[in-house]
């Protein structure tokens, strides 16, 4: 069962009818895919949607994706977390550290923070929470989607996910 709390980052209205739970990897094609249609479909859908991100780094077959989670982390404490979101995401092909710490200044956010935090790892259990909330879901892979708590196998591009959200909403009970 997956339960959205303060802890996670969610971007929408907590009574929204659709919730969509990503766990997803910074430098995963797949899953800039799914953020790039959720740029498409998220205006379209308004109020009717909250959007919550998890992260699930592969660290196995990608070996940035660790530092930029916890950089996103960073950046949540400064409150930025949606802006250097959507700027890791712009930048995957470059995501080595140094890459990490100018997006940090690039998007306003003391490049000594970020960098600070990578040599610490102060955000790795933060990081490490997200993927064993996945891993007791059965998230091997990403994205993993779900939408209001069940499994979204269906097709990841802006047309089919709008159509999967819109359905989700109209069948959501009322709170």
């Amino acid at each position: 069962m997956i339960i959205v709390s303060d802890r996670d980052h969610a971007d929408g209205p907590a009574d929204a009818p659709a919730t969509l739970v990503v766990y997803g990897d910074y430098e995963c094609p797949h899953t800039r895919g799914v953020q790039l249609a959720l740029r498409r479909v998220q205006p379209r859908l308004g109020g009717t949607l909250r959007y919550v991100y998890r992260h699930f780094p592969l660290r196995e077959i990608h070996p940035h994706a660790q530092h930029a989670a916890e950089v996103a982390e960073a950046a949540n404490e400064a409150g930025s977390f949606w802006v250097m979101h959507g700027h890791l995401f712009q930048h995957q092909n470059a995501l080595e550290d140094a890459d990490l710490v100018r997006y940090a200044n690039e998007v306003g956010i003391a490049e000594t923070r970020v960098s600070d935090a990578l040599r610490s790892h102060a955000h790795a259990e933060r990081v490490e929470a997200d993927v064993q909330s996945g891993l007791a879901l059965g998230v091997h892979g990403t994205p993993t989607l779900f939408i209001n708590g069940m499994r979204y196998a269906g097709e990841r591009d802006a047309h089919a996910l709008e159509t999967a959200l819109r359905e989700a909403s109209a069948h959501s009970s009322p709170a």
